[in-house]
């Protein structure tokens, strides 16, 4: 799928404008034109999930993606192998399925994933958009845009090494962004001290069972848990003779047995974008996934906090030239009179006649994860919502609660630390459109990043709008 040097050039503005091979760019195929290419099955015929792969560096998401794509005939047998002689000759031994996903050769020589890489694949009820999320800590902020775009989420923990720092923190920003279902994926029971042991893996499980508790999950029945060798190819698509012992579902079977959550078509349109393109021949091409309304060829849109508006002249989803898309849909999109310079990441696309609230300030319940002193007002990090990142202000703390009964605890209290639930006022620094979370949870929620760690994480009560 890759383009030849000669049929032009794909330029985006948020990678510092480096061309783009076919890979690289997740949503749209180009061949000199906006063409759609023909996919072994139409995406009509089954309904859609974006699924993402989290979990701690190296425990081996990227390789059971690999497997999966090959498992279900998206990659063929003799590109692996063409991957295994790379990847030895690199001395990357057993990355060959990982590679699939990871195709910036950045990403290959450090042998581990930085932006989101999309790719889709069949099982026999669903087709899948894979969102494959990076693990390193300083890749945290891409994995937030990718688990926010997800329906249900895949989290890999190797049965070796067990819960680590950031099967921790995926797991809290899987629950605080709204992932309701969840499948541990138990990996590596292959590994020499594992040998596939039925006690190896009740042990991790158990590790994880706490964890998502404390969280919030209901382990009954939002998770399943399943023991997998990725590399091995044990129980992705089939049972596997070397775990006798495991009676539950393999990775494919739990993912069909996923269910396809309601899609929220009666409300306006809300996309956040996630990239811009420049497409020679074809123009700006915004990138990003649909969270509530439908987006039609024709629609008048605008985009806010930039506040530039157009025509959507094309609209393509995996390849194919769709006239509508729905929440859940990522997608890539020309409109007419949006110039490259004009839009952003971070910017959100909604109709003209009812746009995305830009905020003055709002006010969230929050939960603070991991701050080494404490949270005062005037304390400004990084906030990520949706697809934004911006620096905003703890201009009050207006309550501290009761984390087991959301009651109030404390008026105004001076200072928040680790493990306090609270109600706050945030002023962004610059124009930001955010929503409250009871109207439109997918834009209503945020993290809070700061010292290259997630600190707190919260939901939007309350807002109020930007004048002007």
């Amino acid at each position: 799928m890759r383009r030849s040097r000669e049929e032009g050039r794909w330029v985006s503005r948020t990678t510092a404008s480096r061309s783009l091979t076919a890979s690289e760019f997740p949503n749209l195929y180009y061949r000199g034109t906006f063409s759609a290419r023909p996919e072994p099955h139409s995406m009509a015929n089954k309904p859609h999930l974006n699924i993402v792969f989290i979990g701690h560096v190296d425990h081996g998401k990227s390789t059971t993606v690999g497997r999966l794509l090959v498992d279900t005939g998206v990659i063929r047998q003799e590109e692996i192998d063409k991957f295994r002689i790379e990847a030895e000759a690199k001395g990357k031994a057993t990355f060959e399925f990982a590679w699939v996903m990871d195709d910036l050769k950045e990403e290959r020589e450090r042998g581990v994933t930085i932006d989101i890489a999309h790719r889709r694949f069949d099982t026999q009820k669903y087709y899948f958009t894979i969102i494959d999320a990076p693990g390193h800590r300083d890749f945290v902020k891409n994995m937030i845009t990718g688990t926010s775009q997800a329906d249900a989420a895949v989290l890999v923990c190797s049965a070796a090494e067990g819960v680590q720092e950031q099967t921790r923190e995926h797991i809290f920003l899987a629950r605080t962004l709204g992932v309701a279902q969840l499948i541990c994926a138990i990996n590596k029971m292959d590994r020499q001290e594992v040998n596939y042991a039925e006690a190896k893996y009740n042990t991790v499980k158990e590790e994880l069972t706490k964890l998502l508790k404390n969280v919030g999950f209901k382990v009954d029945t939002q998770v399943v848990f399943l023991p997998i060798s990725a590399f091995k190819d044990d129980n992705i698509n089939k049972a596997s003779p070397n775990m006798p012992w495991f009676k539950g579902p393999n990775l494919l079977a739990a993912l069909d047995n996923l269910k396809v959550p309601e899609k929220p078509t009666d409300k306006p349109l809300r996309l956040p974008v996630q990239d811009v393109y420049t497409i020679t021949g074809i123009g700006t091409v915004p990138v990003g996934r649909v969270e509530t309304g439908k987006l039609k060829i024709g629609d008048k849109i605008i985009f806010l906090p930039s506040g530039k508006s157009g025509e959507v002249k094309s609209i393509e989803m995996h390849h194919e030239q769709v006239t509508e898309a729905i929440p859940g849909d990522n997608i890539g999109f020309n409109v007419r009179g949006i110039d490259k310079n004009d839009i952003r990441r971070g910017d959100v696309a909604g109709p003209t006649s009812n746009p995305p609230t830009v905020v003055e300030s709002f006010t969230a319940n929050i939960q603070v994860l991991n701050h080494p002193s404490v949270i005062t007002a005037g304390y400004t990090p990084v906030f990520h919502c949706h697809t934004a990142q911006v620096a905003c202000e703890f201009t009050e703390l207006l309550k501290r609660l009761d984390p087991k009964t959301g009651q109030t605890a404390e008026e105004n209290p001076q200072t928040l630390k680790t493990g306090d639930a609270a109600v706050v006022k945030i002023t962004p620094k610059r124009p930001l459109v955010i929503e409250k979370y009871k109207e439109y949870p997918q834009l209503g929620r945020f993290a809070v990043r700061d010292m290259g760690q997630t600190v707190a994480a919260g939901v939007v009560v309350d807002l109020k709008k930007r004048e002007g």
